[in-house]
C-alpha cells in the first residue's frame, strides 16, 4: 500500500499507532468518567430532577383544569345575571301594564258622570202588551220591551245608568212607568225580568213571565247610579212615588 506525502508503512506503524491507541484510550476514559460521574451523582438530586420533569406537565394540566373551571363558573354566573335581568324586565313590563290598566280604569271612572247615586228596593216586570202577570201594556216610551229597559215612577224617560246587586252590575235606561202603588212603600224601581234573573241567579221563564230558581226573590235592595238624565217627561233627582205625578213633568 502506498501512503501519500512520502509516508512509509513502517512510519505509520511506529509513529501513528501509539497516537491512535492514545486517542482511543482518551475517548474510552471520557466515557468511563462520564459514567462514574453519573453514578456518583446524589440519588436525591437525581430524584429531584426526575420529579421536576414529571411535575411540570402535571402543573400545566392542573392549571388548564382550573382555567376551565373558572371559565365555566364565569359563564354560569353571566347566564344567571342575564336570566335575572330578563326576569326583572318581565316583572317591570307586567307592572307597567297593570299600572296602565289601573290608570285607564280610573280615567274611565272619572270620565263617567255620576249624576245621582242612591239605594232603593226594586221589583221586576215585563210589559209586552200580552196582558199576562199584571201586564199593563207596552212601555210608555214606545220602545219594545227588552232587557235593560227599567221603569221608574218619576225619573225622565230616556234616563240612563246602572244598578249594582251583590257585586253584579247591570246597565239600564228608563223606558216605562212603575212601580205604581208599591212606590208609595219604598219600591222605587222596576227591573226587567231578564236582568232581575241574572242579578239574583235565577232563570227567566218567558212563558209565565216570572223568575225561577232564585229562592222566590221578588224584591231586592240595589244601589243605583244615574249617568245621564233623559229628555222625556219626568223629574230628575231622587225618585218619588208615582202618586206625586212627577212622571208627567
Amino acid at each position: 500500500m502506498k501512503f501519500p506525502f512520502g509516508l512509509k508503512t513502517n512510519d505509520v506503524r511506529t509513529k501513528f499507532t501509539p497516537l491512535a491507541a492514545g486517542l482511543v484510550g482518551i475517548t474510552t476514559a471520557g466515557v468511563v468518567l462520564a459514567s462514574v460521574v453519573d453514578d456518583a451523582q446524589d440519588p436525591a438530586e437525581k430524584a429531584g430532577n426526575v420529579a421536576a420533569a414529571d411535575v411540570q406537565p402535571l402543573a400545566m394540566t392542573a392549571g388548564a383544569s382550573a382555567a376551565e373551571r373558572l371559565a365555566a363558573a364565569t359563564k354560569q354566573k353571566d347566564e344567571a345575571k342575564r336570566n335575572a335581568a330578563e326576569a326583572a324586565r318581565t316583572a317591570e313590563a307586567k307592572k307597567e301594564a297593570a299600572a296602565k290598566r289601573a290608570a285607564a280604569k280610573k280615567k274611565a271612572e272619572a270620565a263617567e258622570r255620576k249624576l245621582l247615586v242612591g239605594t232603593t228596593k226594586a221589583s221586576y216586570f215585563w210589559d209586552d202588551g200580552s196582558g199576562r202577570q199584571g201586564d199593563t201594556g207596552l212601555p210608555a216610551s214606545g220602545k219594545p220591551m227588552q232587557k235593560g229597559l227599567f221603569a221608574s215612577p218619576s225619573w225622565p224617560l230616556g234616563t240612563e245608568g246602572y244598578v249594582i246587586y251583590k257585586g253584579k252590575k247591570a246597565k239600564f235606561f228608563i223606558g216605562d212607568r212603575g212601580p205604581g202603588v208599591p212606590s208609595s212603600h219604598g219600591v222605587m224601581l222596576d227591573i226587567d225580568g231578564k236582568t232581575f234573573a241574572e242579578l239574583t241567579g235565577g232563570t227567566w221563564d218567558p212563558n209565565t213571565l216570572t223568575v225561577r230558581g232564585n229562592g222566590g226573590l221578588g224584591h231586592i235592595n240595589v244601589t243605583y247610579v244615574i249617568t245621564k238624565w233623559g229628555s222625556g217627561p219626568g223629574r230628575p233627582g231622587k225618585p218619588v212615588p208615582f202618586s206625586t205625578g212627577a212622571w208627567r213633568e
